[in-house]
């Protein structure tokens, strides 16, 4: 059974199964709740029988999800990344044809380090007035996120690695990650190797995306500059995401918010009202594939979200293309490149027709209309 908190969410679920159906991708849908309640063994919204979901099938398909505003919440993402060591998030940022924006040769791909940083929780009131926050670089965490992009980069014929950091201000901790950075680009003599300081890196971007392939950095960057380079293409909504964990786990994601205005009401709530019971429940779904029988865990959260997806209270109107694309990524890690570059081809070719557009790409089609119209291009 699925608990849905209103028709969006329900909506968004269905479309991206009647499009895997209509490719034929061979695989079932089963469902697993996050949860409504804290659950003491994860100290979040996310429950424990869901975690062992994931790491027992190792491929997943995750929606956007937040944590509710206040004390003892714990983030449900830092759950995720923690919990299943999610140390390599991965977002690739490409123009679509046919979609007009500033630039139109954008190709690139962020790899952000996913465990620690300034995101490693660790912060406190010193005296009243006064909060330190600490930000933890380990050589380990390094070695592997670097190692991950150089990897990427010469399997998926990438000529450069540009490693962004603060060295000349945090010489300690981003030093840390730029010598880790070094060993590993030393093994692999045939991808370029550059640095490059973060706010000149962004000025480089906004000038010229072309002059960048692959970029990693620590977490904090990665938030950032991964998010830029999503409006470089139109935005968040267009954007797929993967994180890498150890053990062969692969957790595809939608990185937009679930814009809860667009969810309309619920009941008799409005949606000030059910913005916590949109943060708190999500729902899990398990696949089964044919191809080695790898079973697969998805989720669809809710959350306040972020505003890529256009605001408005009514239903039927979210843009499914991230969800999507993340959900190629998927399959290509299960190494169903036929099925995933049919069902990619089929996203890319109805945005690039421009005849059924989602509101934030300056249409007026419903999610229905436009998922339809991406099954007529399989």
């Amino acid at each position: 059974m699925i608990m849905y908190l209103s028709e969006s969410s329900e909506l968004m679920s269905r479309e991206e199964t009647i499009v895997f159906k209509a490719a034929e991708v061979p695989i079932e849908w089963e469902e697993h709740y996050v949860g409504n309640e804290i659950d003491p063994r994860t100290q979040s919204f996310l429950t424990w029988e869901s975690l062992e979901s994931v790491r027992k099938n190792k491929v997943g398909l995750k929606g956007p999800m937040a944590t509710p505003i206040g004390k003892g919440h714990r983030s449900l993402n830092l759950t995720l990344r923690k919990e299943l060591n999610l140390y390599a998030n991965v977002r690739p940022c490409y123009s679509l044809p046919g979609y007009k924006t500033r630039y139109d040769d954008v190709d690139l791909i962020t790899i952000r380090e996913n465990t620690e940083g300034e995101y490693s929780g660790l912060e406190h009131q010193v005296v009243r007035g006064v909060v330190e926050s600490l930000k933890i670089i380990t050589r380990q965490a390094s070695l592997r996120v670097a190692e991950y992009a150089f990897h990427y980069a010469k399997s998926h014929g990438r000529d450069r690695v540009s490693a962004i950091h603060k060295a000349n201000i945090m010489q300690k901790t981003d030093g840390l990650f730029l010598k880790c950075c070094r060993e590993v680009a030393e093994k692999y003599p045939e991808i370029k190797y550059e640095e490059v300081v973060i706010d000149n890196c962004c000025m480089m971007l906004v000038k010229n995306p072309a002059l960048f392939d692959v970029l990693v950095m620590p977490n904090l960057y990665g938030d950032i500059i991964s998010d830029l380079c999503a409006g470089l293409i139109g935005g968040l909504g267009l954007t797929p995401s993967c994180n890498i964990g150890e053990g062969g786990i692969a957790l595809a994601e939608a990185v937009h918010g679930s814009a809860p205005d667009i969810a309309g009401k619920v009941g008799d709530h409005n949606i000030c009202e059910v913005q916590l019971r949109i943060a708190c429940v999500g729902i899990w779904l398990r696949l089964d594939c044919c191809r080695n029988s790898p079973t697969i865990a998805m989720d669809k959260g809710r959350d306040r979200g972020r505003a890529d997806n256009v605001r408005q209270k009514d239903e039927n109107l979210a843009n499914p293309t991230a969800l999507m694309l993340s959900a190629v990524t998927m399959l290509r890690h299960l190494e169903l490149h036929d099925k995933a570059d049919q069902i990619q081809n089929a996203i890319l070719n109805t945005i690039a027709e421009g005849k059924y557009r989602t509101a934030d790409l300056g249409g007026s089609s419903s999610t229905t209309d436009f998922t339809k119209a991406i099954i007529d291009h399989l």
